[in-house]
C-alpha cells in the first residue's frame, strides 16, 4: 500500500495569502528554508496506479499533478484510437468519449465537512461519477448546511457509502470490483464545523486503513483535540500514523495577535507543552510517525528552528507535500 501526502497546510496553506507572521515571512522570502505546502489531503492506493483521495481540498487541482505519470498522463495515446479532442463532446454537451476524459482517481473519503477538507468536491465535478465515503454526520452537513453535495450533484452522480465507526469496510473501484484496501473509521475529539450546528457521533473520525494482502495499516488523523488511552492503543497498530500537527503551542495565535481561541479551543491537541501530542506520540511504535495538516503559523514548518529540530530527535517527521511513503 502506498500513501501519497497531497497538501500538509491547514486551511489557508503555507504561506496563507493575507499571513505575514514569522513562519510566512520566511516561506516568502527563503522558501528553501520553509517550504510552502498546499491544503491538507492525501492519496492512497495498492497498485500505484489507481488511488482514492483522503479529503479533497481547494487545491485539489494542483495537488493531482503529484500523482504518478502515468496517472497524470491519463490513458496510454493507443487507447485514444487516434481521436482529437475536439471530436469528444464537451462536459456541457452530451456525453463524453471516455477514451478522452480520464478521471485519475477512485473516489473520496472524507474526515469531516470543514471546508478545507471538501471544497475541492465542487472543483473534480467534471469528474461525472464521484464516489464518496464518510459518515451519516459528515455526509447530513454536506447536504444541508454547506450544501457541497447538492452543487456537486448538479454536475455528477456522487454515491455515497456510509461508514459506521468502529467497523472495517472494504472500498471499491469505480468500476466495482475490489481494490484491496479496508478502511475503519473512528471518532476523534472535535467539534463540528462553524457552519454547523449539528452534534451527531462522527461529524470528525480518523481512518485506518488496511492492506488486506500484507495486513499493514496507516492511520489518517488530520484534526484531533485529544490522544485517549484507546486511540493511542489504535494507533500503536499501524505502521504509518499521519497525525494533527496544526498548532505548536495552545496559545500560539493569541501570542502572535491574531486570534483570541487556543489550539484546545479550536479542536487541535498542541504539539508542545504538558500533555502535548510529541511526547505521546514519540511512545508509539509505529515505523513512521508523520505530522500533516500544519498550520501556517507553527514555528516547525521553518526547517532550521528549534522546533523543528525537536521534533526530529523525537523521532517524528514534519509532513512535505509529495511525500511517498511504502506502509
Amino acid at each position: 500500500m502506498r500513501v501519497i501526502l497531497l497538501g500538509t497546510a491547514a486551511g489557508g496553506g503555507f504561506p496563507q495569502w493575507n499571513c505575514w507572521c514569522p513562519s510566512c515571512r520566511v516561506a516568502r522570502d527563503s522558501p528553501e528554508a520553509a517550504r510552502p505546502r498546499r491544503q491538507s489531503s492525501a492519496a492512497i492506493s495498492v497498485d500505484g496506479q489507481r488511488w482514492f483521495l483522503l479529503n479533497a481540498s481547494p487545491d485539489v487541482r494542483d495537488q493531482l499533478a503529484l500523482l504518478p505519470s502515468t496517472v497524470r498522463l491519463g490513458p496510454p495515446r493507443s487507447a485514444l484510437g487516434g481521436a482529437s479532442p475536439e471530436h469528444s463532446e464537451g462536459s456541457e454537451g452530451g456525453k463524453a468519449d471516455t477514451t478522452i476524459r480520464h478521471v485519475p482517481i477512485e473516489g473520496v473519503l472524507l474526515t469531516d465537512a470543514e471546508l478545507d477538507h471538501t471544497l475541492g468536491l465542487v472543483l473534480l465535478r467534471e469528474a461525472r461519477h464521484l464516489p464518496l465515503w464518510t459518515t451519516t454526520a459528515v455526509s447530513a452537513m454536506l447536504e444541508h448546511d454547506s450544501r457541497i453535495l447538492p452543487v456537486t450533484r448538479a454536475f455528477a452522480d456522487v454515491p455515497v457509502t456510509e461508514l459506521g465507526l468502529d467497523t472495517p469496510q472494504a472500498i471499491r473501484y469505480r468500476d466495482g470490483s475490489p481494490s484491496g484496501i479496508q478502511v475503519e473509521a473512528f471518532a476523534v475529539a472535535a467539534g463540528p464545523p462553524r457552519f454547523s450546528p449539528r452534534q451527531e457521533i462522527g461529524h470528525t473520525i480518523g481512518m485506518m486503513f488496511r492492506d488486506e494482502d500484507s495486513g499493514k495499516m496507516c492511520a489518517f488523523v488530520p484534526a484531533c483535540g485529544e490522544l485517549t488511552p484507546s486511540l493511542l492503543e489504535r494507533f500503536a497498530k499501524a505502521d504509518v500514523l499521519l497525525f494533527d500537527g496544526t498548532f505548536w503551542t495552545d496559545d500560539e495565535l493569541i501570542a502572535l495577535g491574531i486570534g483570541d481561541r487556543t489550539a484546545r479551543d479550536m479542536d487541535h491537541l498542541p504539539i508542545s507543552g504538558p500533555g502535548g501530542s510529541l511526547a505521546q506520540l514519540a511512545t508509539l511504535p509505529c515505523r513512521h510517525r508523520i505530522y500533516t495538516h500544519i498550520n501556517n503559523t507553527n514555528p516547525m514548518l521553518v526547517e532550521r528552528s528549534p522546533e523543528h529540530a525537536l521534533v526530529e530527535r523525537a523521532g517524528l517527521t514534519i509532513g512535505v507535500d509529495g511525500m511517498e511513503i511504502e506502509v
